[in-house]
């Protein structure tokens, strides 16, 4: 799960960067309109002229505020053309613009509001370390500008007596709203970035939703083919659907009079007599979703009068976050030549050569199956080791060895007998699965059988048991119950060695 968030989080950063990247071109292509637009600014200035609206101003001021501004936007552009997505592009027109401002303060044209169009139009780019620079390169041109201007404006104002004292006025002014600028240009760069972000994670998350369906369906489709009966049932709108049929027509399921699907009541005809009450019960409707809860298949196999073994599933398709199921796909398929198959390779597979329990192999595969579907109420592992077997192999032989092995499976097995199975999972050790309410009376039924028994190289035989109940720790998984049932074993074992007075080597 770490992985993957991992991995989601470098792509949501992949396609901010690429945002980045793209909105710095745009904005440069902005820009770039902008200082052109400025290129404007000399003439508009020499009409106002014209009209006595400007004073002290001259035509070769405005003539070299167009000249300027048009090299740059040229240059700009150049640089716009050649390195369109690029930082220097864009400190190219923010320095621009800023020079420009300082070349109409010198010559005495009032734009001081339009000094703070820089950072602001920095902010744009939605690079907290641009709009960082572009502010303080215009409080640099600002304190340029406002030196050198300082002369003029001093002897225009009597307030001041100095260019020295117009100067730090005028800058302590700049200064406060240098600052204010930067906290609030700060404050909305990080709401600009968090909230694209943001956007990006949504439309990631969107498009992954958007795929997933798009898989889903894939799948829907395929298993079409491949099963017999494909049937997609909603319980959100409590609606079933063949997939199979050319039309997909949905029919409505009452949830409060109906126990099985349109589908499953025709399935049910072919279905062999002594099979139906166990189709019945596993297709009921109104118990699929509790029985699938925190799952993503069940399944069970029933022989069609007509075709043989079916194998019939419950599939989720969509849940909650609780696990419970809320889309599901129920499935029909032969499996007739599989079980066939099947028969013939239990034999040879699953059990032990030796004692002809169950062999290890088989005990993984029972623990998967429980993994899978769950435990029972009454579900108990008890786990068994026969005693002293080392040492009569060492004094009586491999043979005596053997036939003590087997005469502790057969009084496990017969102690068992319908409740569970056993399985053999190594050299003298043993495991049970069942399913009872008084483990207690199995263990002393084995351990009764081995003080009985007797065979033809040894006359007697002891077996150390230790077991572990759903029903005793509820919440522990089946792992968990093996390995309490094995370490109680290994308790009655030492009891057993120490009861006997047999030192036991480690």
């Amino acid at each position: 799960m770490r992985a993957n968030n991992s991995s989601v989080d470098k792509s949501i950063l992949i396609e901010f960067n690429e945002f980045i990247h793209n909105n710095r071109i745009k904005v440069n292509k902005y820009l770039n309109i902008v200082l052109w637009f400025f290129v404007m600014t000399g003439p508009s200035i020499a009409i106002g002229l014209k009209l006595n609206i400007f004073h002290d101003i001259e035509y070769s001021t405005c003539a070299g505020i167009s000249a300027i501004t048009f090299i740059m936007a040229a240059a700009h552009f150049l640089l716009l053309r050649k390195y369109p997505d690029s930082v220097v592009t864009s400190i190219f027109a923010l320095l621009a613009l800023d020079g420009l401002l300082v070349y109409m303060d010198y010559y005495h044209i009032a734009i001081y509001l339009t000094w703070f169009l820089v950072p602001v139009l920095s902010i744009l780019f939605c690079e907290r370390i641009i709009f960082i620079f572009a502010l303080i390169v215009n409080y640099i041109f600002m304190l340029i500008s406002t030196w050198l201007s300082a002369p003029h404006e001093a002897t225009l104002d009597k307030l001041h007596m100095t260019s020295f004292s117009y100067f730090t006025e005028k800058i302590g002014g700049f200064t406060i709203e240098t600052v204010v600028m930067l906290l609030a240009g700060y404050i909305v760069s990080k709401l600009s970035i968090d909230y694209f972000k943001s956007l990006i994670s949504q439309q990631a998350e969107i498009l992954q939703q958007e795929k997933q369906m798009q898989e889903k369906i894939e799948i829907l489709d395929s298993m079409a083919e491949i099963y017999e009966n494909v049937n997609l049932i909603n319980f959100i709108d409590n609606t079933e659907m063949s997939l199979r049929s050319g039309e997909q027509k949905k029919h409505g399921i009452d949830m409060n009079t109906q126990t099985h699907t349109i589908m499953n009541q025709r399935i049910k005809q072919q279905v062999m007599p002594d099979q139906i009450d166990d189709f019945l019960k596993f297709t009921d409707i109104k118990t699929v979703r509790s029985r699938l809860s925190h799952k993503k298949l069940i399944s069970a196999d029933f022989i069609d009068v007509v075709t043989g073994w079916f194998r019939a599933q419950y599939i989720t398709v969509d849940a909650t976050l609780d696990g419970i199921p809320n889309v599901v796909i129920f499935t029909t398929r032969n499996v007739d030549d599989e079980k066939r198959r099947e028969e013939h390779l239990i034999r040879l597979s699953l059990t032990d050569e030796l004692t002809r329990l169950y062999n290890r192999r088989c005990y993984e595969e029972d623990l998967n199956e429980i993994r899978a579907n769950g435990l029972d109420e009454n579900f108990v592992i008890l786990s068994i080791d026969v005693n002293g077997l080392k040492k009569v192999n060492d004094t009586l032989g491999h043979a005596a060895g053997d036939e003590l092995i087997k005469g502790a499976a057969d009084c496990i097995a017969l102690s068992v007998r319908s409740i569970g199975k056993v399985y053999r999972t190594g050299g003298d050790e043993f495991f049970a699965i069942l399913r009872t309410e008084d483990p207690e009376k199995v263990c002393n039924d084995i351990k009764t059988k081995a003080s009985e028994w007797h065979g033809i190289y040894s006359d007697k035989m002891s077996m150390s048991l230790g077991y572990a109940t759903h029903k005793e720790k509820p919440k522990a998984t089946i792992d968990e119950l093996e390995h309490i049932a094995d370490g109680r074993m290994y308790e009655d074992k030492e009891r057993y060695y120490k009861e006997n007075g047999i030192e036991r080597r480690r």
